[in-house]
């Protein structure tokens, strides 16, 4: 009879401790290890390069393990084609999207009418292009210079007498030039009428010449990777874009007055550029070192209009 109920005695204590197991909190087999599990889930997929990627991050392991599995496609599609392309290629052309408003003041196909005067030109001025050996050049009134959208324009200029001459505007003419004038060369001027006459009506409009010149890039003086001023030289057509390469994706660069795109961060100096003209023709020129105050040729040129 003891025996039996030492036997139940002992029986019951391990069913009340048994019980007691089963009762504890923060049972590390439970819930708790999976609320844990889901935190650290949560906080690591928010740290992910794929959740600081994208601007709608979802604090779900779920949500982000879908959106890395799309990075590769979701990779900006102009990646590929932004890569700066071989000097063979970059003589493609390509049209801009939106060219409707590329053309500034002077448009192709409008006639402007103006007065003429003359002064001892040298193709130096507000453009800042180098004094050359091309006489026939123009300093264009303050209006129509428009902050430097005239710069590296050709015109063809009509006298009253049908006399006319095709200049390069490669300067300002402020002050007293009023809206339609242009200050010619010396030797632009005696073109249409004698050096006698002072000032003579003219009328004049754009024009896309015949050129072997190819265009240049010039780094303006001071110009490093983290600043830098750009100009293209000897363009065919007038320029509306310059653009840079920088992070994958082409930046549009402000143009200053004097005629140098900048780039005050330095994104995109010494990578590729793109240029685009006001008929919307693109050419994009392979990367060139920043080397200030040196013009570097390109081989490439804007179509004929």
């Amino acid at each position: 009879m003891s025996k039996r109920w030492l036997f139940l005695s002992a029986a019951a204590v391990l069913i009340v401790v048994s019980l007691a197991l089963v009762l504890l909190p923060g049972d590390k087999n439970g819930e708790d290890v999976k609320t844990e599990a889901g935190h650290a889930a949560t906080g690591s997929a928010a740290n992910s390069p794929s959740a600081t990627g994208t601007s709608t991050a979802s604090a779900s392991p779920s949500t982000h393990a879908t959106d890395a599995s799309k990075k590769p496609s979701a990779t900006p599609s102009a990646h590929p084609t932004a890569t700066p392309a071989t000097p063979s290629a970059t003589k493609a052309r390509q049209q801009a999207v939106g060219t409707a408003s590329l053309a500034g003041r002077i448009r192709p196909g409008v006639t402007y009418r103006g007065v003429a005067t003359f002064y001892d030109a040298d193709g130096s001025g507000a453009c800042l292009y180098d004094p050359g050996d091309d006489v026939l050049t123009g300093a264009m009134n303050t209006t129509d210079y428009e902050s430097s959208k005239a710069c590296g324009a050709y015109v063809l200029v009509h006298a009253a007498g049908g006399a006319t001459v095709t200049v390069r505007i490669t300067n300002e003419c402020p002050g007293d030039c009023a809206p339609g004038q242009i200050d010619l060369s010396a030797q632009a001027f005696a073109e249409l009428a004698s050096p006698s006459a002072g000032r003579i009506p003219i009328t004049w409009n754009l024009v896309s010449p015949s050129t072997s010149d190819t265009i240049s890039i010039r780094y303006k003086t001071g110009s490093s990777r983290y600043w830098c001023g750009i100009q293209a030289i000897g363009h065919r057509n007038p320029l509306a874009r310059l653009e840079v390469l920088a992070g994958g994706t082409w930046r549009q660069l402000p143009r200053a007055s004097y005629n140098y795109f900048l780039s005050e961060s330095g994104s995109g100096c010494g990578g590729a550029i793109r240029l685009t003209d006001i008929y919307g023709e693109q050419l994009t020129v392979p990367a060139l070192a920043v080397r200030p105050d040196v013009v570097q040729s390109t081989r490439l040129q804007f179509a004929k209009h």
